[in-house]
């Protein structure tokens, strides 16, 4: 069937003329190619939405020689922090002509070097990588091509590219002392696997905050990384080594393992058991009793790491991107909800309570 002019795709012509610019003006806003005035800017990007216009990024890519594609490889779909994450890269990387290109490690070395490779067959401008394990298994398929790339939330070592993560060490001090004050000296911690470097950290912070008040590291049960897992898991322990006063658990799947098994087994929070988890959620907010919680800083973290990919493509260095491999740790919040009860009085006697006071100067009273 012959197109009509009604259903003919708008071209780069179309949106010069509805904007009131030449062609150059457009293809210079549309491909981020040259500085144009914001005023410009803003009308061409209008005229493109009421167009509908689309940029062929192939033929641009041609033109240019150069990709505009950004690759973001995660160890798990499922898992709502990483989701998180990639629709905050999204959101960052929106307005400046890239499109993102996603893939799933599966939490497994050898699917993640394969979904890597994948990736790079695209030749993209650079990628942020989350490793599924310590080993980060693609690292070499990444020096190899010579892509530009940051590795994001779980490092180890030095991996020889700019590094975006969060305190974690400090952020299990700071949910241990809050439950220090609280009272809770009979604490699980529930953690996914100990071999992933971010939960080490985290489990550290803990067992440092107990240790300063002479309290040994409470009892770590790992729960691996399914649902499932957690829940039969977090049931075996309090059948064998009975019940604790509270669970602080390491990742968001663990807090909502943790919360169904307590539930499931007739356990009310914070009643019989007090719950701190992580990450930060609409669920967590909503639930009853609402979660009081250690919160990453999920969208700081998505735009410092494109901040940092995007100086590497352009090649340029300046004082927050130096021309070495950069380490930023963004710190994290308490906040405190209803999931948490006071079972006694404060552990950490009348200086370590205002030393958490000043801790928390962030966290969000609820």
């Amino acid at each position: 069937m012959r197109k009509t002019a009604a259903t003919k795709p708008a071209t780069m012509k179309d949106v010069a003329a509805r904007a009131g610019v030449s062609v150059a003006t457009v293809s210079n806003v549309l491909a981020d190619r040259k500085p144009v005035d914001a005023a410009l800017v803003a009308k061409v990007r209008a005229a493109a939405a009421a167009l509908g216009y689309q940029v062929d990024r192939v033929a641009s890519q041609l033109r240019s020689g150069r990709a505009r594609i950004v690759c973001v490889l995660v160890p798990s779909l499922d898992n709502p922090f990483f989701t998180g994450l990639i629709a905050a890269i999204e959101r960052a990387v929106r307005d400046e002509g890239y499109d993102i290109v996603l893939a799933s490690g599966h939490d497994d070395d050898a699917v993640e070097r394969a979904r890597l490779a994948a990736l790079l067959s695209w030749r993209p401008a650079g990628v942020v990588v989350v490793p599924s394990t310590d080993a980060f298994a693609g690292r070499d398929l990444l020096e190899g091509a010579r892509v530009p790339y940051v590795v994001v939330d779980r490092v180890a070592d030095d991996v020889g590219s700019d590094v975006v993560t969060v305190d974690n060490e400090g952020a299990g001090r700071l949910a241990a002392r809050h439950m220090l004050e609280l009272g809770h000296r009979n604490l699980l911690v529930v953690a996914s696997s100990l071999d992933l470097a971010n939960i080490r950290e985290r489990v550290a912070g803990i067992a440092g905050a107990y240790a300063e008040i002479g309290l040994p590291r409470p009892p770590v049960l790992e729960v691996g990384l399914s649902f499932e897992e957690i829940d039969e898991r977090i049931d075996r322990y309090l059948a064998a080594q009975g019940t604790p006063t509270g669970v602080v658990a390491l990742t968001n799947f663990a807090t909502m393992g943790a919360i169904a098994c307590l539930n499931r087994l007739d356990f009310a929070v914070p009643d019989d058991i007090s719950v701190l988890g992580f990450d930060d959620y609409a669920w967590m907010r909503i639930s009853k009793p609402s979660i009081t919680a250690i919160a990453q800083p999920v969208d700081a973290m998505a735009l410092a790491a494109w901040e940092r990919l995007r100086a590497r493509i352009d090649g340029v260095s300046s004082s927050d991107t130096p021309s070495h491999p950069d380490r930023l740790k963004l710190g994290c919040r308490l906040e405190i909800r209803q999931s948490a009860r006071a079972v006694g009085p404060s552990l950490l006697g009348a200086d370590g309570a205002d030393d958490v006071g000043r801790k928390q100067t962030h966290a969000v009273q609820r």
